[in-house]
């Protein structure tokens, strides 16, 4: 009866964090470029009574064993990059990836990724984003500029009113061999880590690089369906993980009235 509290018991913490895991999706439903998220959880260990094969008294060898879990932990969460659904805002400074890839940013002398495509200029025309990380490479449009054409090659120029180019640069976007094992920073960043591998670098429309759209944004890649039947299943999950620990602790108490 203490071993079904305790089981139960991780039970409840196991689906808490799913549903942690689900609600951040939903609070970032509409957050340019966000990466759903999905938690995993595995068994914990099993207390083996007795292995299967070993023999009995009769001189036979058990068909199957005598193991009983002591219940659930998650593992990982495991975040998803595939493709978000674009939106057309008419804005030359949006840029979306349709296809794999990441632009890079300085946040700071240290490089930072992003899927995020929403762009600006700073007080001396450079290319940054919200937070005022600068693009990389790094380009400045010039104040006489009347229009910034970016191709899907990632050919970026900026025109004057008369259709000349004033200045032009050639947009790289990364990627990398694991992109789950990026570390989220927040802010629509991520960083490098020894389980993501190295960044690669690559023009837009190369193997392996997805191509550029000026204009457009990407958006999260949540599905808000698939996430409210997933809270739904993590809350009942839940509640009768909490159900077994309440008929574990009325057996107790049965138990232990035994005695009065």
């Amino acid at each position: 009866m203490m071993r079904s509290l305790w089981t139960a018991a991780t039970g409840m913490v196991a689906q808490q964090t799913n549903i942690d895991v689900i609600s951040n999706n939903l609070a970032n439903v509409n957050t340019t470029g966000y990466k759903k998220s999905r938690a995993e959880f595995e068994d914990l260990m099993y207390q083996n009574l007795s292995i299967a094969g070993t023999l009995n008294e009769g001189g036979n060898r058990l068909p199957t064993g005598f193991q009983v879990g002591m219940g659930v932990r998650p593992v990982t969460v495991h975040k998803f990059f595939s493709q978000g659904s674009f939106q057309n805002t008419g804005n030359s400074l949006d840029i979306a990836i349709e296809g794999q890839g990441f632009f890079r940013l300085n946040q700071n002398g240290e490089d930072v990724y992003t899927r995020s495509g929403n762009f600006k200029l700073d007080n001396n025309g450079r290319i940054v984003n919200a937070n005022g990380y600068p693009l990389q490479p790094e380009f400045t449009v010039p104040q006489e500029t009347a229009n910034l054409v970016i191709t899907e090659k990632g050919h970026m120029a900026a025109l004057d009113k008369s259709g000349n180019e004033l200045a032009a640069a050639d947009i790289t976007i990364y990627n990398f061999v694991n992109p789950a094992g990026l570390k989220a920073l927040g802010r629509n960043l991520y960083t490098e880590t020894d389980g993501s591998g190295t960044a690669v670098q690559g023009t837009p429309g190369d193997t392996n690089f997805g191509t550029l759209a000026q204009g457009f944004l990407e958006s999260s890649n949540v599905e808000m369906v698939d996430e409210m039947v997933g809270l739904i299943i993590g809350q009942r999950a839940y509640e009768v993980n909490s159900k077994a620990m309440t008929t574990s602790d009325s057996i107790l108490q049965t138990a232990i009235n035994v005695k009065r």
